[in-house]
C-alpha cells in the first residue's frame, strides 16, 4: 500500500468538515471490506519473508512474550505462533478484527491472548502481566479490563480491579519485544497521540526490550519526494484537504474498497520520536533491502521502511 503513489484521495464530504481521529480510523477498520482484507492476508498471505528476517534476527527467544500492537485479524501474531513463540498477545482497536483473530487462532489451535484495546490508553497493568491467557488461549475479563476493554468492566467500576486482585504467579517484568507492523503506529492521527502510543509500550515493556515496527518514508525515491513537495505547497497556501491532522498525513481509498488514514513520516522524524519517548533506534532499511517478497506481498504492501529500536532506561520527555 502506497498512499502517496498509486491510492485516490477520497474527496472531503460535505459541510462540515471534520479532522480525521482515532473514532473514523476505527469506524473505517470496522467496515467489512477491510476486515474481510485482513483476515484473509491472516490466513493466507502470513509473516512476509523481511518480517520473518527481522523477528529471527532481534527476537530469537520463541519462550519470550511478546505483544502484538495493532494486531489486525492476526496475520504477524499466527505467523509467529507457527514459527514456535508460545507466550503472545495481540490488541488491536478494532473489535472486529480482533473477533477475527480469535476465531483464526481457534481453527488453528494457537492459544494466542487476543485482547480489544487502544494502544495510546494501555493501563500500565496490563504490561505487567504479558501473555495472561485464560481457558482456550482467551484472555480473562480482569486482561480486557486491564486494556481499557468497556465490556469487561468489573462490578464497582475500574477503580474496583487491581492487579493484585487477580492472583498469584502473574509475569512482572514486561513484555521482551513489541511488534507494531503493517504502519499500524502511523495510523494513529496526530504526532502527540503517536507519541503517547510509544511511551504506552515502553510502560509495557522490559529494560531491554525490543520495539520492531514499519512505516511508509516520504522521502524515499523522486516519485515520492516530488508529490510531497506539490503538497507542500498546497499545505503552504492552505489548500490542502482540510481533514488531515498535519503534513504528512494522507487519507484515501484502498483497492479493496477501504477507507484509510496514514502518516508518512521521513526518516529523521521518527528518530526524533524515538528519542522523546524512550526508545533507543538499534537499525532500519527499507523492505527491499532486507528480503525480496513474494508477489502476495508486494500485492498487499509497497515498499516501507522497518525500524528497529531498544527500550532505553533513562528519563523520557513529555
Amino acid at each position: 500500500m502506497n498512499p502517496a503513489a498509486h491510492n485516490a484521495s477520497i474527496p472531503p464530504a460535505a459541510e462540515p468538515v471534520r479532522r480525521i481521529t482515532g473514532a473514523i480510523v476505527r469506524r473505517d477498520f470496522d467496515d467489512p471490506n477491510v476486515v474481510v482484507h485482513y483476515a484473509r492476508a491472516a490466513d493466507r498471505l502470513g509473516l512476509w519473508a523481511s518480517e520473518r528476517v527481522l523477528i529471527e534476527r532481534w527476537l530469537p527467544d520463541r519462550a519470550a512474550p511478546l505483544l502484538d500492537a495493532g494486531c489486525g485479524a492476526g496475520r504477524v501474531t499466527l505467523g509467529l505462533w507457527k514459527l514456535g513463540y508460545r507466550r503472545l498477545t495481540g490488541v488491536d482497536f478494532s473489535r472486529e478484527l480482533v473477533d477475527q483473530a480469535r476465531s483464526l487462532a481457534a481453527v488453528r489451535g494457537a492459544a494466542i491472548g487476543f485482547v480489544h484495546a487502544d494502544v495510546t490508553r494501555l493501563n500500565r497493568d496490563l504490561c505487567l502481566c504479558p501473555g495472561l491467557l485464560g481457558p482456550a488461549g482467551k484472555p480473562p475479563p480482569e486482561a480486557c479490563h486491564l486494556l481499557n476493554d468497556k465490556r469487561a468492566e468489573p462490578p464497582g467500576g475500574r477503580a474496583a480491579l487491581r492487579l493484585d486482585q487477580i492472583g498469584r504467579g502473574l509475569e512482572t517484568t514486561g513484555f521482551a519485544g513489541i511488534l507494531f507492523l503493517f504502519n499500524g503506529l502511523m495510523q494513529i492521527p496526530g504526532r502527540t497521540r503517536r507519541r503517547t502510543a510509544l511511551r504506552r509500550l515502553r510502560a509495557a515493556s522490559r529494560p531491554g526490550a525490543i520495539l520492531l515496527l514499519t512505516t511508509h518514508d516520504r522521502e524515499d525515491g523522486a516519485r515520492e519526494r516530488e508529490h510531497w513537495a506539490a503538497e507542500a505547497g498546497r499545505w503552504a497556501r492552505r489548500e490542502q484537504d482540510p481533514r488531515l491532522v498535519e503534513f504528512g498525513d494522507r487519507y484515501f481509498r484502498d483497492d479493496h474498497g477501504g477507507r484509510t488514514f496514514m502518516h508518512l513520516p521521513t526518516r529523521r522524524e521518527v528518530l526524533e520520536d524515538f528519542s522523546a519517548t524512550g526508545w533507543e533506534p538499534r537499525f532500519d532499511a527499507m523492505r527491499r533491502e532486507i528480503a525480496a517478497e513474494s508477489a502476495g506481498v508486494r500485492d498487499f504492501s509497497d515498499e516501507c521502511r522497518f525500524w528497529v529500536a531498544e527500550r532505553g532506561g533513562g528519563q523520557i520527555r513529555h
